[in-house]
């Protein structure tokens, strides 16, 4: 029961971090039980005895089949795709067994968060909703296993505390203005071929994909005729921390969030740049969003940054 450290995964379940104790049925079935033998004994009915006996030994055969149920469990990795503070956070536990047994109900547990799961040889993932309040990095203090297989009579539970931290997102703001103006020439829209915008019709030239021939308006022709497309180049912007100064510390973090997934969205291509911190480069897409917006959940709180 007591904390340990943090340990590295995957970290099995062996018999010495495994305990067993009654569920309350358990402790019911236990006094019905001893009730029982004293009436057998009282009336040296040997009968009784007997099916007393038997049942002790089913009950008792339970204990350790509860605890088997744990005993070589293993679990492998845990992760969690990072959300924004205050959605709730998936977080997938994978396990799996040293042996081949199967595993029947398992509940799997971090803090208020818990699912039931089996699995055979092959391993199983199991699925926790975490709440999230604050950004920046998540501690996964412990993960509970138990299980009350086979009959319930007895509870058989374990710990593993993985030295595992899961990102949250800064929230982006509600209510923010519009992205800042890209500033000199490098804002200015630039119009390229070979984009995917429809331009103009033109001659077939040798080299032009096949995919690209207009045969409609080539048969209307009577010659090849070759679909030529325009690509506007994205506005490039830089997010500067001083856009947003005159607003408290964490709102300033929450719009720049806002406006890394604004311009995301619009498709424009944006750096940004936090104090004390290299320039994150121009760059558009799911890595640099991810990039950036880890850096803006790691910058430190506001006592620590005045």
């Amino acid at each position: 029961m007591r904390p340990r450290q943090a340990e590295t995964l995957p970290a099995r379940m062996t018999r010495q971090r495994i305990y067993v104790l009654p569920t309350a049925s358990g402790l019911f079935f236990g006094f019905v039980l001893g009730t029982m033998m004293l009436g057998a004994l009282n009336f040296n009915n040997n009968p009784a005895l007997l099916l007393a006996f038997l049942v002790a030994g089913a009950a008792q055969a339970s204990l350790f089949g509860a605890h088997m149920q744990l005993s070589g469990v293993v679990v492998s990795t845990i992760a969690a795709d990072p959300v924004p503070a205050g959605e709730p956070m998936r977080l997938r536990i994978a396990l799996g067994a040293i042996d081949q047994r199967v595993r029947r109900g398992l509940r799997v547990a971090h803090g208020d968060a818990f699912a039931h799961t089996s699995f055979d040889s092959h391993g199983g993932t199991v699925e926790l909703l975490l709440p999230t309040e604050h950004r920046g990095l998540l501690s996964v203090s412990r993960i509970e296993l138990s299980t009350v297989q086979p009959l319930g009579l007895a509870r058989a539970w374990g710990y593993v505390w993985p030295d595992e931290s899961l990102l949250v997102y800064p929230a982006a703001e509600a209510q923010a203005p519009p992205l800042p103006a890209p500033a000199g020439d490098a804002g200015r829209a630039h119009v390229t071929r070979a984009g995917d915008d429809i331009h103009q019709l033109r001659n077939y030239r040798a080299g032009d994909a096949r995919r690209s021939v207009a045969w409609k308006a080539s048969a209307r022709r009577g010659s090849l005729l070759v679909r030529e497309y325009e690509q506007h180049r994205s506005e490039q912007l830089t997010l500067d921390w001083q856009l947003t100064a005159g607003l408290p510390y964490e709102q300033r973090i929450r719009r720049l969030a806002r406006w890394v997934d604004d311009a995301e969205r619009e498709g424009r291509r944006y750096a940004l740049a936090l104090p004390g911190q290299a320039l994150i480069p121009m760059g558009l897409g799911t890595s640099h969003r991810h990039r950036c917006l880890r850096a803006l959940a790691l910058l430190p709180g506001e006592a620590a940054h005045g």
